[in-house]
C-alpha cells in the first residue's frame, strides 16, 4: 500500500505487525503518525471493515478465514484485537 488515506487504512498499517491492539492504542498510533484523531467507535468500526471482501482483497487477506481475533484484557471489562495474516499476505 502506497498512500493510506483511510482509517481503514491506517487501522491496517498499524495492525499489520501482528499483535494485539487496543481501540485506544489505535487511536494514539493513528493520531502519533498522521496527526488525525478518530473516536472509538470509528476505530472498532474500521476493525470490523477489515473483514469485508474489498478490504480482503485491498490488503490481501485471506478471503474466507477468520482474520480479527479478540480477545478480553486482564482484569478488564475491554479487549484488544489482533489482525491474523494468513501465508499468502506478503505485507
Amino acid at each position: 500500500m502506497q498512500n493510506p488515506n483511510s482509517l481503514d487504512d491506517y487501522v491496517f498499517m498499524c495492525m499489520r505487525d501482528g499483535k494485539f491492539w487496543t481501540f485506544w492504542s489505535l487511536q494514539q498510533c493513528i493520531q502519533k503518525n498522521t496527526n488525525k484523531f478518530y473516536g472509538e467507535p470509528s476505530i472498532s468500526a474500521a476493525i470490523r471493515n477489515l473483514r469485508k471482501q474489498h478490504n480482503r482483497i485491498k490488503y490481501n487477506l485471506p478471503a474466507s478465514d477468520e482474520i480479527i481475533k479478540r480477545r478480553r484484557m486482564f482484569n478488564s471489562q475491554g479487549y484488544e484485537y489482533k489482525l491474523l495474516l494468513g501465508e499468502k499476505n506478503g505485507i
